[in-house]
C-alpha cells in the first residue's frame, strides 16, 4: 500500500509498505478515505514538533470504511463508516484511573508518536473506531476528531447557559469551540486577524467578532460584558501574550482554558489569578468525547462542512503545504481525500 511520509523536515515521500493485517480478536482494519490537516501536521512537516520522530505518516484527523474485523469485534461491522480516535492510553496510570486518558503518562497519538491517517489502510483496536451515519460525508467524518477538542475545552471551561465566552482565535479549533459554546447557550466573542475566518464566525452565530489589529481587546471585552469581564476565556491562539491577556480579561470567578504548547513563559502576576479566584486549566486532546460529538454531527447541531475551505487529493499533497505557506489568509480547514 501507499503511505505518505514526512521523512525529514520539509520532505514528503510516498513509500510502499505492506498492507497491515489483523493481529488480535479486537482489531479493526480500516480503508482510509479522508484526512484533515491540522497545525500539528504543519509543525511536523516543518520539523518543529518536538514529539514527532521521522519518518512519520502524518494525520490524526481521519475517517474510513471498515474492511476487516477480528473475531471479537461487536461495535462495528464491515462496510461501516468510522472516525478514528488517534489517542492511545495505558488505562492504568493516575490520569487514566481518574478518567483523564488524554493526559496519560504514556500517551501516544496517531500521526505524531505513531503513524497516522495518510496511508491507504490502518489497523486500530475496536475501542478506537467510532461508527457514524452514512449521511455524513467522509470529509466531515474526518472532522469529528477536531470537534472532540472543542468538546473537551468547553467542558474544561464549564460553559453554562448565559455565560459570556471570549474565544481567542478563529481557526478551525476556535470555530469549533464557538459552535459548541453557542450550543451550550453562551454569548460569544471571538477574535482573529483573519477577516475570512471572522466572516465564518459570524455565520455560526458569534455575538461579536473583531480583529485585535483594529480594536483593543480589553475595551472590547469591557464593553461587551458591561465591565464584568468574560466568564470563560479560551485561548486558541496559544502564544505567551494571549495567555497574559486571557487572565486579565476574565471575570471574577472566571475560567481560563489553554490549548497551547508554547514553551516560552508568560508574565503573569499571581495577584491577577488569586484576587479574582480564577480557574486556569490546560486542555489537551479529549477524554471520551467521540460519542457526544458524533451525536452532534448526526443531529446536525454543529456544521463541520462549513469549515472546509479546500479539498485536495493525496497525490497533490505538496500543494497543501504550499498553500498554507504562501496564502494562509484564504485557508480555514483543508481535507485530503484518498
Amino acid at each position: 500500500m501507499k503511505a505518505l511520509c514526512v521523512t525529514e523536515a520539509k520532505k514528503l515521500e510516498f513509500l510502499e509498505r505492506e498492507k497491515p493485517e489483523l493481529k488480535s480478536k479486537n482489531d479493526v482494519l480500516v480503508k482510509i478515505k479522508a484526512v484533515g490537516i491540522c497545525g500539528s501536521d504543519i509543525h511536523i512537516y516543518h520539523g518543529t514538533n518536538p514529539l514527532a520522530t521521522y519518518p512519520r505518516v502524518i494525520g490524526h484527523e481521519f475517517s474510513g470504511e471498515v474492511v476487516g474485523i477480528g473475531d471479537s469485534v461487536t461495535k462495528v461491522k464491515i462496510g461501516d463508516r468510522v472516525a478514528i480516535d488517534p489517542v492511545t492510553s495505558c488505562g492504568e496510570c493516575y490520569a487514566c484511573r481518574t478518567g483523564n486518558t488524554n493526559v496519560c503518562q504514556s500517551l501516544e497519538v496517531s500521526g505524531v508518536h505513531t503513524d497516522g491517517g495518510m496511508q491507504e489502510y490502518i489497523v486500530v483496536k475496536e475501542d478506537r473506531a467510532f461508527k457514524f451515519d452514512p449521511e455524513i460525508s467522509w470529509e466531515e467524518g474526518a472532522l469529528i476528531e477536531p470537534f472532540t477538542i472543542a468538546a473537551q475545552s468547553t467542558s474544561k471551561g464549564d460553559i453554562r447557559e448565559g455565560d459570556t465566552v471570549f474565544i481567542m482565535g478563529a481557526g478551525p479549533i476556535g470555530l469549533g469551540i464557538l459552535q459548541v459554546a453557542k450550543l451550550k447557550g453562551a454569548r460569544c466573542m471571538i477574535s482573529d486577524f483573519n477577516e475570512y475566518r471572522l466572516e465564518i464566525a459570524k455565520s455560526f452565530g458569534a455575538d461579536y467578532v473583531f480583529s485585535p489589529a483594529k480594536e483593543d481587546v480589553f475595551k472590547v471585552v469591557e464593553n461587551f460584558t458591561g465591565g464584568e469581564g468574560a466568564n470563560v476565556v479560551i485561548d486558541a491562539v496559544c502564544i505567551p501574550q494571549t495567555f497574559e491577556q486571557a487572565v486579565l480579561v476574565a471575570s471574577p470567578a472566571g475560567r481560563v482554558v489553554l490549548l497551547g504548547f508554547h514553551a516560552e513563559p508568560s508574565k503573569i502576576a499571581q495577584l491577577n489569578i488569586t484576587k479574582k479566584g480564577l480557574e486556569v486549566k490546560g486542555s489537551r486532546l479529549h477524554a471520551n468525547k467521540f460519542p457526544e460529538v458524533i451525536e452532534w454531527f448526526e443531529k446536525k447541531k454543529v456544521n463541520a462542512g462549513k469549515l472546509i475551505s479546500h479539498r485536495f487529493k493525496i497525490e497533490d499533497i505538496q500543494g497543501v503545504f504550499d498553500l498554507i505557506e504562501n496564502d494562509p489568509s484564504k485557508v480555514c480547514k483543508i481535507v485530503v481525500t484518498l
